[in-house]
């Protein structure tokens, strides 16, 4: 067992400062004993106890409902021939997304170095104003509809997009009908985008 090392102060036993009556100061202090520092070895399971610590194990069952609030490891990574990187990050289990299908989705816009961008869920209140995008490339950008196709309702994708394959022109959603947002995802079109896109429903 483990133990801590604890250096004790230096303690005077029978210690008299002031000599009584009929003794000198010297012969006082010859007859106050001092003791020389010492090591005490206290055992790490009393030193815990006493100071009000108490281990608690976590049964079985706790630590794996601990370990489900993690957020869900990525299934698997793909790279597509337009250079689109996808990691599926939840499996959905409705109904698939086709190329031509009109679906609802929610989704977060962030540069390849982590800055947001835009996003249709509110990063304070957690409110959410999801988007109608329909899956052609008149519509949206084609690496985004890369990315939706083939996904389920209720799944997750996180998917890097260059830019070859974003946002061509200024005619391609998704786009933030708001000028600032707007204006903040034109000034990066011209660098790869990341998109963390939720399938709500296909339409």
């Amino acid at each position: 067992m483990e133990s801590f090392r604890f250096q004790t102060l230096i303690s005077v036993s029978n210690t008299q400062c002031f000599p009584r009556p009929g003794e000198t100061k010297n012969h006082a202090v010859q007859k106050s004993t001092f003791q020389l520092p010492t090591s005490k070895v206290i055992p790490r399971r009393l030193l815990l106890h006493s100071s009000g610590f108490i281990p608690v194990l976590l049964s079985g069952s706790l630590v794996a409902e601990a370990l489900e609030t993690n957020e869900p490891e990525v299934i698997r990574t793909q790279k597509l021939d337009s250079g689109v990187r996808i990691q599926d990050i939840v499996d959905g289990e409705g109904k698939e997304a086709r190329e031509g299908d009109t679906v609802e989705v929610n989704y977060v816009c962030r540069r390849s170095n982590g800055y947001f961008v835009h996003s249709t869920v509110d990063q304070f209140s957690g409110e959410s104003s999801p988007v109608i995008l329909v899956l052609n490339e008149k519509e949206i950008i084609k690496g985004l509809k890369e990315v939706i196709v083939g996904m389920k309702a209720g799944g997750k994708r996180r998917a890097l997009i260059p830019s070859s394959v974003g946002y061509v022109n200024e005619n391609l959603g998704p786009i933030p009908d708001e000028f600032g947002p707007r204006r903040s995802l034109l000034s990066h079109v011209k660098e790869p985008l990341i998109f963390e896109v939720q399938l709500l429903k296909v339409l």
